[in-house]
């Protein structure tokens, strides 16, 4: 025991110091205009519900990186919700497995109107890599009706905000 505590006093504190976090411009203007519209139309909170409809988890790690501390997305407005019931936009990833088409849709019947669905991802868009098959429908609009569609494999963190912001566009 005193062997760790002797290790410890002569290693001393291993941390990086606190620098302050460079931005991403990119980020920053398209947060910004996506704060002046949640704003105006929706008094300052937008709230989405994330669907995973069977996809691969590239896309949801994109769509985590957005509540991390680099693009922290809940500076402009936006949170994620646990419920369909509290959710303005529906943003789905992956193909819709056929053990997730009832569940989608109970999902969409489940949020208040009006509702925009956006499809997030080449899988969700398209059906990807999965297509239609015997366990997949293939893309989310052979299921719901989608409003936007967010291409990419998986899409950035700022194309996820372009999509987001295009989707308030059509609003």
């Amino acid at each position: 025991m005193w062997r760790q505590y002797l290790k410890i006093l002569k290693t001393g504190i291993p941390t990086e110091s606190v620098r302050k976090i460079l931005r991403d411009p990119e980020v920053e203007r398209l947060g910004a205009e996506i704060k002046r519209k949640i704003d105006k139309r929706f008094a300052g909170s937008l709230s989405i519900r994330e669907v995973d409809a069977g996809s691969c988890n590239g896309c949801e790690l994109e769509i985590h990186a957005l509540n991390n501390v680099y693009y922290d997305l809940e500076r402009f407005g936006v949170h994620f919700v646990a419920s369909p019931r509290h959710a303005d936009i529906l943003l789905v990833t992956g193909p819709v497995s056929r053990h997730m088409e009832e569940a989608l849709r109970r999902t969409y019947e489940a949020t208040p109107d009006p509702k925009w669905v956006i499809a997030c991802g080449d899988c969700a868009v398209c059906g990807g890599e999965f297509g239609s098959s015997y366990a997949s429908l293939g893309a989310v609009e052979n299921v719901l009706p989608v409003d936007v569609k967010i291409p990419g494999c998986p899409p950035t963190p700022a194309q996820l905000l372009a999509g987001l912001l295009k989707t308030l566009d059509r609003i």
